[in-house]
């Protein structure tokens, strides 16, 4: 780095230091940070990049899965994986999120032991770099937290430099009953060290100790595992877990004015990395707070929707879209240079906080009901005031679409495949977990073997098993599948749902969740309609605002659509996107 410290990029770097160590030698600390993003043989850009909307188009789609989703027992799991993508998706689905490939003690990969490691029962960094040269890859950084049994924290426990203060110790005696928990477990762990007993910080579970980013040689750390995921052909770093990673007792300890900054630094890295470099923020929180992270777009890249999936649910459940309409019409477009990350299921269940205070008590508890009565789950987490609250539903997307408030029916096939048209038209990136790619069902033994509730939706298949499923026509994979390339196919080829085009949210029938989505050269113009209802609904052309003159036509059936015609007929959860530019 240059000792100017009035060059733009060490002059930002400082301040940025100033705000979340002010007690360090800022230049001297810059220098280090600068040494551990950039180690001898990597470059950096004389300019840092000016936020825009050319990092992503309409013709980028992610899949998310872990590295054994798909498995034989007789090749690498990774291997799999890649022949997977290159047979089912290629061409249509261009990225890839693999969750945490790393070796691990719990959490199906979130309990850390080694950073540097690729999980040798998946593969090796080569496979890892392979499908990164071949899709767009996203990796898991998972800061928060290491397992209990990683190297990191035994050295903690010894005594080892400079593992002896990487770790967030506290005292039962202080008050932590402000903390936001995300479990119902005690909050401290009681360990022995070479010091005498320690209690230390678990946000997670027991076996996932927190990180102590007051020592800045955490933060170090980090950077050069950054960069080691660069390295390795990884293009987006999912944060995870990020807005706990600060912590002082008698806060919160959530979204700290530190982690923000800690964001910002990592941008400002990010920005002048010659490799192109998303940062994608995973906080699981209500709606305003999980904005925050944009920052002045100088935070996240992007961030994970998280309001969508509970708010869809509900749609699809009561069949009516009347709370979705109201929170999209509140929601602001992403700033330049920003994107959302929109999606409906995850590894994780359908998180329930982004929905406060968009949901009433009764529809949650009326959404919360059916997902038991499909054969779903409930997790819960620690208040404040020492009751528990529902965190999150534990089901598989598909068959969370069963049927609705009323009960199960026919509609299961149509009604998923509208909720994920829905979730393509919006602006944003849309990202599909495999497990709703593939219609999987409840694996309920999953659940009863682990005896942890998001096992339900963490089916492994057995590849032979999965190749003939898909082999056959009428299984409800084979037509999800085919159905959902088809629909993400015709996405990709319109400019008017580039992920910043712009969105307005229409009002018409109650069922309806209509999109007015316009191309940034303003050339094409995409009314994207979806009936979240199962009964048949008319909209008439006119209030659309389809303009008189031009060819409109629905890309999803190849009708063509008449301004001064007959009403625009839906069949139940049938979707529209009734355009000008096919």
């Amino acid at each position: 780095m240059s000792s100017d410290t009035s060059s733009p990029f060490t002059a930002k770097l400082l301040s940025l230091i100033g705000q979340i160590y002010p007690e360090q030698d800022a230049a001297a600390l810059a220098a280090r940070m600068t040494e551990a993003f950039w180690p001898e043989g990597t470059v950096m850009r004389k300019r840092g990049r000016v936020p825009g909307n050319r990092q992503w188009s309409e013709r980028d789609a992610l899949v998310i899965t872990y590295g054994n989703s798909i498995v034989d027992g007789a090749h690498k799991p990774l291997d799999l994986l890649r022949d997977f993508l290159h047979s089912h998706l290629a061409g249509v689905i261009n990225g890839v999120h693999i969750l945490p490939f790393f070796p691990y003690t719990s959490d199906d990969g979130f309990a850390v032991t080694d950073y540097r490691a690729v999980n040798p029962v998946l593969g090796e960094w080569s496979d890892i770099k392979r499908i990164g040269t071949e899709f767009l890859l996203m990796s898991d950084l998972v800061l928060n937290h290491v397992s209990s049994q990683s190297n990191w924290f035994n050295a903690y426990r010894q005594g080892h430099s400079p593992f002896d203060g990487f770790f967030f110790e506290a005292s039962p005696d202080e008050d932590l009953s402000m903390v936001v928990r995300p479990r119902t477990h005690p909050l401290l762990r009681e360990v022995e060290t070479s010091r005498g007993p320690r209690h230390v910080w678990c946000t997670f579970s027991h076996d996932q100790v927190d990180l102590d980013f007051r020592n800045p040689e955490v933060l170090l750390e980090f950077l050069r595992i950054m960069r080691l995921h660069m390295d390795n052909g990884v293009r987006i770093v999912r944060l995870d877990a990020v807005a706990f990673i600060w912590k002082e007792a008698g806060t919160k300890s959530i979204h700290m004015p530190q982690t923000h900054a800690i964001v910002r630094l990592m941008r400002h890295f990010a920005d002048y990395a010659t490799e192109p470099l998303i940062l994608l923020t995973e906080t699981n929180v209500p709606n305003a707070e999980n904005l925050s992270y944009f920052g002045n777009r100088n935070e996240a890249h992007a961030v994970y929707n998280f309001s969508l999936p509970p708010l869809v649910l509900h749609a699809m459940l009561a069949g009516t879209a009347r709370n979705l309409i109201r929170w999209q019409g509140g929601m602001p477009p992403a700033q330049m240079g920003c994107a959302y990350l929109n999606f409906t299921a995850s590894h994780d269940g359908i998180g329930m906080r982004p929905a406060e205070g968009i949901l009433s008590a009764e529809d949650t508890g009326r959404v919360i009901q059916a997902v038991q009565d499909f054969g779903g789950r409930v997790s819960m987490r620690a208040l404040p005031d020492g009751g528990q609250s529902p965190y999150e539903l534990n089901i598989t997307w598909f068959e969370a679409m069963k049927g609705t408030f009323a009960g199960e029916d026919d509609h299961q096939i149509a009604r998923f495949l509208a909720s994920q048209t829905l979730v393509m038209a919006l602006e944003g990136i849309p990202a599909f977990y495999i497990h709703s790619l593939l219609a999987t069902n409840n694996d309920v033994e999953g659940v009863e073997k682990s005896g942890h509730n998001r096992a339900i939706n963490r089916h492994r298949w057995e590849y032979p098993e999965l190749q003939a499923r898909l082999d056959t026509p009428d299984s409800q994979h084979h037509v999800v599948l085919t159905e959902m390339l088809r629909r993400i196919s015709i996405r990709r080829r319109q400019r008017g749902f580039h992920p910043n085009a712009t969105q307005f949210t229409l009002q018409l029938d109650h069922r309806i969740f209509g999109l007015w989505r316009q191309s940034l050269d303003r050339d094409q113009s995409i009314f994207a309609l979806h009936n979240v209802s199962a009964s048949e609904v008319e909209i008439e052309p006119m209030a659309i605002n389809l303009i008189d003159g031009e060819a409109w036509s629905d890309l999803l059936t190849g009708e063509d659509v008449d301004p001064n015609g007959p009403p625009i007929r839906f069949a139940p959860y049938q979707c529209r996107w009734i355009t000008n530019r096919g």
